[in-house]
């Protein structure tokens, strides 16, 4: 149309026809600009996100190198430094190459810097172990003439010996076309690196299973790497458990120093395991800065099975996106107990009896399979419970409200369903405690590790308990568990990690 004047030549379907063309037109452009909107609400919510997490790399990144460079006091042996220096080395290389790739997306990862290699004491005794060719005849047909060798040094560790491990490989040459022939280098689980698996699986039980920090840890060598099983082992072991449909979660504040002030605050260490019914023997620990529910609801991700909790609030969100929740029937009587043993309150001695008489018939259900013990609780449990119920309404009645006595019975009622739902379940436990056992390993180690480093050695540490505690529970040695799983895992392929795992590991032959 070239002029408004001519508007007056149409006729009114005409006009109706013009005016739903141009409010098409409008309508479509308004819902371009609103798609570049979002897109452009979107792009800067990433590299907000983004900068947010470089922001916080770089602080951590910081932190290490003061650490690393600027120490004045609370100095370590040589040998106790070079340990804590290597695995921060690696930690350093690691976040900057995370850096890197935030910011550069398709840039190179950055090859970090080798730390510096330690000299073996020559006093420590030696054993050779000399790799040789399978073949010494060449491709041409003439014999092999062995011109030299590379050897190679490792610390190896036995509870109470060290000895040193010399790797010979001897070179071979065709003296008729000149080619050479050596043996491959053996696979370790640090590439190039001084440690044999043996001195590895050492350190890591000392430290994580028998709670003895690094810097107390005099002469033992070390390298850095030690996130290789946490990518590989860890990661399976956490598949394995999401596939149980019935699991137990906690959660205990751990103290983690915090990048850039020299202080500590609270982060947080999950626990999640299958029930003691479940042949599956593990625990999968998870180590975040903080304790929202948000944690609890990564780690489970797409995970709708039936969690076993006491009543923190974290878990609810998680409720709510179709977890069923079963509660801790331990917690509620410890309400009463903790009344009846301050107070001796009357009441909270009748609410003991109760539950007490609900814990007598769990002892007698726990060598029942699935079904019979679901139909043991609903023949015995049930009306124990449903008495329960009524007499804690009753009481509830005759208490004042801010009580002591209020607040245990209040506890319970509100929790009631959550509490009773393991009696429609032989799958399910009656309550939390045996996460709690799981979890009180971290507990005893408090007063020797005081705080961890940062978030990364944190999870490095979560990941590396979750082996040791599950080798445990599964009756293993965890240093023979580790020392072999360590040989081996450098060569095993993708496919067949969860054969390392505790519950399926058999020594190699």
């Amino acid at each position: 149309m070239s002029s408004t004047d001519s508007l007056s030549d149409l006729d009114a379907q005409q006009l109706r026809t013009l005016a739903a063309s141009l409010m098409g037109e409008l309508a479509a452009r308004d819902a371009r600009l609103t798609q570049l909107d979002a897109r452009i609400v979107t792009k800067d919510r990433e590299l907000h996100v983004k900068q947010t997490h470089i922001d916080q790399l770089t602080q951590e990144l910081a932190f290490y190198k003061r650490w690393r460079f600027g120490r004045r006091s609370e100095q370590m042996s040589a040998e106790q430094a070079s340990l804590f220096e290597e695995m921060m080395d690696a930690d350093m290389a690691a976040i900057e190459v995370e850096i890197e790739a935030l910011r550069t997306p398709a840039a190179q990862p950055t090859v970090p810097s080798q730390p510096r290699r330690l000299r073996l004491p020559p006093e420590l005794p030696r054993v050779q172990i000399r790799h040789e060719p399978a073949n010494t005849v060449c491709a041409c047909g003439c014999a092999l003439k062995r011109i030299g060798e590379d050897v190679s040094e490792k610390l190896d560790y036995t509870p109470g010996t060290f000895t040193v491990e010399e790797h010979i490989r001897g070179k071979w040459v065709c003296q008729h076309c000149e080619t050479i022939q050596q043996a491959p280098v053996p696979a370790q689980v640090i590439d190039k690196g001084m440690p044999t698996a043996g001195l590895l699986a050492q350190v890591l039980v000392a430290k994580y299973a028998d709670h003895l920090p690094l810097y107390r840890q005099e002469g033992i060598f070390a390298r850095a790497g030690l996130a290789l099983p946490r990518s590989t082992l860890a990661d399976a072991l956490r598949a394995e458990i999401l596939e149980r449909t019935v699991l137990h979660a906690d959660e205990t504040p751990v103290q983690m120093l915090k990048p850039g002030t020299g202080k500590t605050h609270r982060a947080y260490l999950w626990a999640y395991t299958p029930t003691t019914y479940d042949t599956l023997r593990a625990v999968v620990y998870d180590f975040t800065p903080g304790r929202t529910g948000e944690h609890a609801r990564q780690f489970l991700a797409d995970w709708r099975g039936k969690l076993v909790t006491d009543d923190y609030v974290g878990y609810k969100a998680s409720f709510a996106a179709g977890v069923t929740e079963l509660g801790c029937m331990a917690h509620a009587r410890r309400k009463f107990h903790e009344l009846h043993a301050n107070h001796q309150s009357q009441i909270a001695g009748q609410a003991l009896e109760m539950i007490g008489a609900l814990y007598a018939i769990e002892r007698e259900a726990a060598e029942l399979d699935a079904d019979e013990r679901r139909h043991l609780r609903q023949e015995r449990a049930r009306p124990v419970a449903e008495t329960l119920h009524r007499w804690l309404l009753a009481q509830r009645e005759r208490v004042p409200d801010g009580s002591g006595t209020a607040r245990a019975i209040d506890y319970s009622l509100k929790r009631w369903p959550a509490l009773t739902r393991y009696l429609d379940d032989g799958n399910a436990p009656i309550d939390n405690n045996w996460v709690e056992n799981q979890i009180r390993p971290w507990a005893m180690g408090h007063s020797n590790w005081l705080f961890a480093g940062s978030l990364r050695a944190g999870q490095r540490a979560a990941a590396i308990m979750s082996l040791i505690q599950s080798a445990r529970l599964n009756g293993h040695d965890p240093y023979a568990y580790l020392k072999d799983v360590l040989t081996r895992l450098p060569t095993q392929k993708n496919h067949q990690v969860g054969e390392l795992l505790p519950h399926r590991w058999t020594p190699a032959g």
